[in-house]
């Protein structure tokens, strides 16, 4: 892949092939440093065909445990689908309660999961896409595990739902604190191991630094990243906004999650990036010389420190 980076110290560019073994890669790096380094001028990209076949399902779990040990499972087994996504109780509940009606569907879901000890349970989410031979053939091999596991399938409506509102949240976010009601999210991963640790870590920080402050949250995760060793957790929390101390409000609350996923194994971030709100614990991350090789990095391509200033670096 080529790509064209412009820094005050110079340019860089790499080869357009498809994959190379010459020293640390150079596109990581750059696209790593969140612009601190330079800006990308120019690079080619990967074209796939639009898929001919889409299928959204969500399935029901009777816990979170039980979900996630389903989820691991089925990635260590190669038969992941694209999309996979495990909602916690907490989670499950909100869900239910935007997505619900009094309508006679509703009832006769509610009704439905209580047969199979689901009322209280975790809702997920498995997305499909690619040509219909290829989608039909992995959701079976999908399916088996998942009930194997002891999901519940609840069909494709909750899933095509789910699939169209998506990418509201941010914008439901900012109506929400225009309303004097505080929302933030953050996001992690580790090992399979150590998941329900660091779970329980994050959520207890969250919860008892907002309660400390006289604001009682609402936390909420779910998984929606997987890997052969482990997996990510995406928290949720609300809670009522602390009139005139909104920004301290938020900062104990951030700190108190970023110290319990440092001291219980986390990544400080998943896919969020560092930016101004994790530099602080990069030290943690990489180790305080990996902090200065990359600021040796910043100081030979950027001696005046014009790229991006007070990002990634503490």
């Amino acid at each position: 892949m080529l790509i064209r980076i412009g820094a005050p110290g110079g340019e860089f560019v790499t080869r357009d092939v498809p994959a190379s073994a010459a020293g640390p890669s150079i596109r990581e790096l750059v696209v790593g440093s969140e612009g601190t380094l330079g800006v990308i001028s120019s690079a080619t990209l990967r074209v796939r065909p639009v898929p001919a076949e889409r299928r959204y399902e969500a399935w029901s779990f009777g816990s979170f445990e039980e979900g996630v040990e389903t989820f691991r499972l089925m990635e260590q087994a190669d038969a992941s689908p694209d999309i996979a996504r495990l909602s916690d109780e907490e989670e499950t509940r909100l869900t239910m309660a935007l997505g619900s009606s009094d309508g006679i569907a509703a009832k006769l879901g509610r009704t439905y999961l209580r047969v199979f000890g689901h009322e209280q349970g975790c809702i997920a989410f498995t997305g499909f896409e690619g040509t219909v031979d290829d989608v039909a053939l992995r959701r079976g091999r999908v399916a088996e595990i998942l009930r194997s596991g002891g999901a519940v399938p609840l069909g494709t409506r909750p899933g095509r739902s789910w699939q169209r509102g998506r990418f509201a949240a941010p914008y439901l976010r900012d109506e929400l604190m225009d309303r004097g009601v505080m929302v933030e999210t953050l996001e992690t991963a580790t090992t399979w191991t150590n998941l329900h640790v660091l779970y329980a870590a994050v959520r207890e920080a969250l919860r008892s630094s907002l309660e400390a402050r006289g604001t009682r949250p609402a936390v909420m995760c779910h998984v929606s990243h997987l890997y052969r060793s482990g997996a990510s957790l995406y928290f949720t929390f609300i809670a009522r906004q602390e009139q005139g101390a909104e920004i301290e409000q938020w900062r104990a609350a951030k700190r108190a999650a970023c110290d319990a996923i440092v001291a219980n194994g986390g990544t400080i971030t998943h896919h969020h990036a560092v930016g101004q709100d994790h530099r602080e614990w990069m030290p943690a991350e990489v180790g305080e010389l990996g902090v200065e090789a990359l600021r040796a990095v910043k100081e030979r391509v950027d001696p005046t420190g014009i790229m991006n200033p007070g990002k990634l670096l503490p």
